[in-house]
């Protein structure tokens, strides 16, 4: 099993041993970890996503740990190989939640969750972090009833 091998579609299902290209990313900025939402209603969602294979065609947000998704604005302009800003409105509840974003590239690559990422690297157990390098997996955050953030990987 060597960790440094993507099996890629795009060649036949043939693994690419060296790349250096970064995947899809995307990120929620606001809010985020230290941040603390003030009251339930309006929230607005705001993040970067970029692509080292191309533009930003869409960003995805999920405000319920990403069994649902709903389809962010994209700021423009929206160039290749460049951080491309995203917004969401979001009406909070007032209970806690995990909000996370899935950036898809023009080339047709989805960034992936933290087990699909891992899946990919041939690691078992996401719990751990074991490398840094072209980490695009989602990042969580957790939204506690008292509006505070954190990460929910750690949490």
């Amino acid at each position: 099993m060597n960790h440094a091998a993507i099996l890629r579609a795009d060649l036949d299902n043939k693994y690419r041993w060296y790349h250096f290209q970064w995947g899809p990313k995307s990120v929620i900025t606001r809010p985020s970890g230290g941040l603390k939402i003030a009251r339930p209603g309006y929230v607005q969602i705001t993040g970067l996503a970029w692509s080292g294979g191309g533009a930003v065609r869409k960003v995805d947000v999920s405000t319920d740990g990403g069994r649902t998704w709903k389809e962010a604005k994209l700021q423009a302009p929206v160039l290749p190989k460049a951080h491309t800003r995203f917004n969401f409105d979001w009406a909070w509840n007032g209970e806690e939640a995990v909000i996370l974003s899935r950036c898809t590239d023009d080339q047709g690559e989805v960034q992936p969750s933290i087990a699909e990422l891992y899946k990919d690297w041939g690691i078992p157990d996401a719990k751990k972090v074991v490398r840094g390098q072209h980490y695009n997996a989602m990042q969580p955050w957790k939204v506690a009833r008292d509006g505070s953030v954190s990460n929910a990987m750690f949490s």
